[in-house]
C-alpha cells in the first residue's frame, strides 16, 4: 500500500489567495443584496459570449437546463428525434426527454465522440436536430456534423458541458451549432461552487426566449407566455465564475501539461488520447484505452491514484431509454470495456503525474 495519494479529483479549494479572491466577491454580492439576477449575471453572460465568440450569452442553473431550455428555445418537442452519441452523462438523453422528443443513439469514434457516418445512417423525416457531445474536452468532428445538418436542414444544439475553451479548426466549442450548452458545476474546468451552466447564441430570438424559458417561461417577470421552470443563475455563482474566468487559461494550461506528460510516457503502454493539429483539447478528462482494465484499476488504488470509469453505462443501454431507436453502437460497445479515466486535473504536480505514469508501466511491465 503506498503513501501517495493521487485523487481523481480534489475540489477543495486549497490555495488561501485564491479562498480570499472568492470571499472577497460573495462578499460584494452580500453587500449589494441583488442575490438573483444580479449585476454579475449579466457581466458573465456579456463575458462567456465574447470567450465564445457569441453574440448572446444566457446563464441558467445547470448544465442540464442550459441543455432542456436550449431545446426549447428551438421549438423542440413531442414528434421530434434529437440524434446524439450513444456515450455521454444520462443528462445529455434525459434534456432531450424531458421536452417531449425522442434521443436517437448513433455510434461513436474511437477519441470517443461521436461518428458523422453513424448521424447520417440515422437521419428520417422525425429529426429535428443533432446533438453532438464535445465529449472529454475534445470537440466533436464538427466540419462534418454541420454539413450534415446543412444538408437536411436540421438545428444543431451543442452539448459542451465537458468542453470550454476547446476548439475544432481554430472554432472554440459552443460556437457551431444554433445554440452551445455548457455545465460550469464544481466538476468542471471553467467551475462554479455550486450548480451552474450557459446557453450561448447568436440569434436573437433564441436568445429571447432563453431569457423568458429560464424564469418560469415568463416576460417582465410576471406574464407567462409558455410553460416553463426556473431555471435561473444564482448570483453568487456568476461571481465566483468571472473571478475564477480570470484564470481559466493557466488551468486548461496545467491541464495540458499534465496531458503531455502522459502522453510522453505512455505511448505504446497504453492507448492514449490522440490531439490532431487542428484540434486543441483542454482535458475534461484523461481517458486510456488499456487491457485487464480491471486489474489495472485495483493496482492503481494499492498505489494510492484514484481512477474513473466515465460513463460505465452506454445511455441507450439505461432503463428509459432501452425501447429508443438507436443505431448500431458496437465500437461504443467496444470501447467502454477498455476507457479508463486517470487524475488529470490542474492540482497535480509534475511528480504526481510521474508517479501515475510510472505505476501504470510497471503494471504492464509486470507482464499484465
Amino acid at each position: 500500500m503506498s503513501n501517495w495519494k493521487i485523487p481523481f479529483l480534489d475540489l477543495r479549494i486549497t490555495d488561501e489567495d485564491e479562498k480570499k479572491r472568492l470571499m472577497s466577491v460573495i462578499n460584494t454580492v452580500f453587500t449589494h443584496g441583488r442575490i438573483v439576477l444580479g449585476p454579475e449575471v449579466e457581466e458573465l453572460e456579456k463575458r462567456v459570449a465574447s470567450m465564445c465568440n457569441r453574440k448572446y450569452a444566457v446563464g441558467v442553473s445547470s448544465g442540464t437546463d442550459a441543455l432542456i431550455l436550449g431545446l426549447k428555445s428551438l421549438g423542440i418537442g413531442p414528434g421530434d428525434e434529437v440524434i446524439t452519441t450513444s456515450l455521454s452523462w444520462i443528462a445529455t438523453a434525459n434534456a432531450i426527454a424531458i421536452t417531449g422528443a425522442e434521443p436517437v443513439f448513433a455510434d461513436i469514434q474511437d477519441d470517443l465522440n461521436i461518428d458523422p457516418n453513424a448521424i447520417k445512417e440515422l437521419i428520417n423525416s422525425r429529426t429535428k436536430a443533432i446533438m453532438p457531445v464535445h465529449y472529454t474536452g475534445k470537440v466533436c468532428a464538427m466540419t462534418d456534423i454541420m454539413k450534415l445538418a446543412d444538408e437536411h436542414e436540421l438545428l444543431v444544439i451543442e452539448d459542451a458541458s465537458q468542453s470550454f475553451g476547446a476548439t475544432y479548426n481554430g472554432k472554440i466549442a459552443g460556437s457551431f451549432g444554433d445554440i452551445g450548452c455548457f455545465s460550469m458545476n464544481p466538476m468542471k474546468i471553467f467551475a462554479a461552487c455550486g450548480e451552474a451552466g450557459m446557453a450561448v447564441t447568436d440569434d436573437r430570438e433564441t436568445y429571447d426566449r432563453l431569457i423568458s424559458l429560464r424564469y418560469n417561461g415568463t416576460v417582465n417577470k410576471e406574464v407567462c407566455i409558455q410553460p416553463s421552470h426556473n431555471g435561473r443563475l444564482d448570483t453568487l455563482q456568476a461571481a465566483i465564475l468571472l473571478e475564477r474566468s480570470k484564470h481559466l487559461n493557466r488551468i486548461i494550461d496545467r491541464r495540458r501539461t499534465i496531458a503531455s506528460l502522459y502522453n510522453d510516457k505512455l505511448t505504446n503502454i497504453v492507448g492514449i488520447p490522440i490531439e490532431k493539429e487542428n484540434e486543441y483539447d483542454v482535458y475534461y478528462t484523461y481517458s486510456i484505452q488499456v487491457e485487464n482494465r480491471k486489474e489495472l484499476i485495483r493496482y492503481l488504488d494499492t498505489c494510492g491514484i484514484e481512477t474513473k470509469i466515465q460513463h460505465p453505462i452506454l445511455m441507450p443501454h439505461q432503463q428509459p431509454y432501452q425501447n429508443t431507436r438507436c443505431g448500431s453502437i458496437s465500437n461504443a460497445e467496444r470501447l467502454l470495456m477498455r476507457i479508463l479515466c486517470i487524475p488529470v486535473n490542474e492540482k497535480l504536480t509534475v511528480k504526481d503525474a510521474e508517479y501515475v505514469s510510472n505505476c501504470i508501466i510497471e503494471f504492464y511491465k509486470g507482464g499484465h
